[in-house]
């Protein structure tokens, strides 16, 4: 089973970006907590960053052929990439959308997702936990459809 995790724009900036709103955790930390349960759970994981909205399209496209599914944290475009949006329906692979914040807490432009209705779930809210919680999700999603 192998899981990509895409991780849209100033994620990189995670750790150093309003630790009060996103942690005081890097990527790279999060990532690494995320191959520990990956590896618990048996499952292969890929990480995709990228600031450009086309990079993530084609992250999704090649993740049709070489996932099964992904955990996506869109960033700002969760809110008006219906490019994004089109892309996810496209793939025909389960997709899971993680927001470390609460985005319905947030400013009113953060509380619309255009993704969410072509995603399989949304966790939001629960910090880098939110990672841990669609990857075991995932897995069991994938799990149940082989």
């Amino acid at each position: 089973m192998n899981i990509l995790i895409i991780n849209g724009p100033n994620l990189n900036l995670l750790g150093k970006r309003e630790p009060g709103v996103y942690g005081g955790d890097s990527l790279s930390d999060i990532q690494g907590e995320i191959v520990s349960l990956a590896k618990e759970l048996g499952v292969d994981v890929e990480f995709y960053q990228s600031n450009h909205e086309g990079g993530i399209i084609d992250a999704l496209h090649n993740a049709m052929d070489e996932s099964d599914g992904v955990i996506l944290n869109a960033g700002a475009y969760t809110h008006y990439s219906y490019a994004i949006r089109d892309a996810i329906a496209a793939i025909r692979i389960p997709v899971i959308e993680v927001h470390i914040s609460n985005i319905h807490a947030r400013e009113e432009f953060r509380h619309t997702s255009v993704i969410a209705p072509v995603c399989k779930g949304s966790i939001a809210g629960f910090g880098k936990n939110g990672y841990l919680l669609a990857l075991r999700a995932l897995a069991e999603i994938i799990e149940k459809n082989v």
